[in-house]
């Protein structure tokens, strides 16, 4: 157990498939089906790999779960069969929800055969629709990127902050939100649960010298666009002197992004017909030459565990950041342990192997939730009963360091990590 964590006793329940009527068992009987579908569609894979992909949609439905394919090019096998045997014999709809759907990546990924020698070798089945998401952010952003650029200071990062916020609303694996991914302005700050802007303004505005700040990023497209305009402009101004985004080291939730997307997305920014993102484009560009701009893997991202079981080498390269923004619902849920924890517990006493401090940047889509007011939850879902999972709602959460948590900074920039 962690110093400072709650005694085991005391830890509410996991988010399960089972759970009668709720979201993660909903994920599972409605959604990978779908994705299963989609893949399909989108490539020429072989009969034999159709076929099994069908035979995977079934077992999803009504058999138990099945061992990972052992592969000799793949270093994460005997983690996944280490994982897998701790639910052996139960089926997908009696698991713990965070490891139905990463397991449900991990197998996918073996059965289109992404680990194996080939034509389908580390060939993305999610690539088509990512790229479909990517041109569809460009075209979108341009049209508002002008006015974010007329802005200046302190209120453009307020403007591309909340942008970076909002742009997580839609992602991939979650049909279920259709909300534009650009927030409609200001009136969308009433939708922002915890709103701790200022705090993070004045924090990154505090440091004597440029800050070195992470993401752990979620989605391509125009989450990631906003990810990246954001670290542009903490370059820029001379907010920070290194930016480095944590990024996929395989495809993982559909659209989570890998330094490979990263790159085209660059890409088509410096080519796009939009003048200012093209401009953006070319200081990225420009940035990850340099090295300002860093982008990092690690296979703890793509794994089933959640951030209490952070490996030291990990923890200690987020430790070495002045703030590190925490994008999306899939990693808030890793913070919390995908527990259920009372509404009003504060983030601060549950993210304790979390490096602080960092900004959790969510929008609702899981059945959990930390750091409210007393009272609020049920007026939230008096007014909107799904509050929690319909992405119309988001969080800015600072968590800073207290004198019993303190990191110090490593002395040089770190490289990008990519571990076997």
């Amino acid at each position: 157990m962690v110093d400072g964590a709650p005694p085991l006793q005391a830890l509410p329940p996991v988010l399960m498939t089972s759970d009668p009527g709720s979201f993660a068992r909903a994920t599972i009987v409605d959604r990978k089906p779908q994705i299963i579908r989609r893949v399909v569609a989108d490539h020429a894979y072989p009969t034999e790999v159709v076929s099994a992909l069908d035979a995977f949609a079934h077992e999803i439905a009504s058999s138990v779960i099945q061992p990972p394919m052992a592969s000799a090019e793949d270093a994460e096998a005997g983690f996944w069969r280490d994982q897998w045997a701790q639910y052996a014999g139960r089926t997908w709809l009696e698991l713990p929800w965070y490891f139905a759907e990463t397991y449900f990546y991990r197998r996918m990924l073996e059965i289109v055969g992404y680990f194996d020698p080939g034509r389908w070798h580390a060939h993305d089945p999610f690539g088509p629709q990512k790229r479909v998401q990517e041109a569809e952010a460009i075209d979108q952003v341009g049209r508002v990127w002008p006015k974010i650029v007329a802005e200046a200071g302190e209120a453009r990062f307020v403007a591309l902050l909340h942008a970076s916020l909002w742009g997580n609303r839609a992602d991939l694996s979650n049909f279920t939100v259709r909300e534009r991914a650009v927030g409609n302005g200001p009136g969308d700050r009433e939708y922002i649960l915890i709103d701790h802007t200022d705090a993070v303004v004045r924090l990154l505005r505090s440091k004597r010298s440029p800050a070195r700040v992470a993401f752990v990023n979620d989605n391509v497209g125009a989450d990631s666009l906003f990810d990246l305009a954001l670290s542009g402009f903490l370059l820029e101004q001379g907010w920070a002197r290194h930016v480095t985004l944590h990024l996929k080291d395989r495809p993982f939730f559909v659209s989570d992004a890998m330094p490979a997307d990263i790159a085209q997305m660059v890409d088509r920014l410096c080519s796009c017909s939009h003048v200012h993102l093209a401009a953006l484009g070319r200081q990225l560009r420009d940035a990850l030459t340099s090295g300002n701009l860093l982008l990092a893997t690690d296979p703890f991202w793509s794994r089933s565990l959640c951030f209490e079981d952070l490996p030291e080498p990990l923890r200690a390269q987020l430790a070495s950041n002045d703030l590190i923004f925490v994008k999306g619902d899939v990693n808030y849920r890793r913070l919390l342990g995908d527990r259920r924890w009372p509404h009003t517990t504060p983030l601060e006493s549950i993210s304790t192997r979390f490096p602080r401090p960092f900004v959790a940047l969510r929008t609702l889509k899981g059945e959990i939730m930390a750091g409210l007011k007393p009272g609020e939850a049920d007026a939230l879902a008096a007014q909107d009963p799904e509050w929690l999972i319909n992405g119309k709602r988001g969080i800015i959460h600072l968590v800073e360091p207290d004198r019993r948590d303190q990191h110090q900074a490593s002395p040089s920039p770190y490289p990008v990590t990519k571990r076997p």
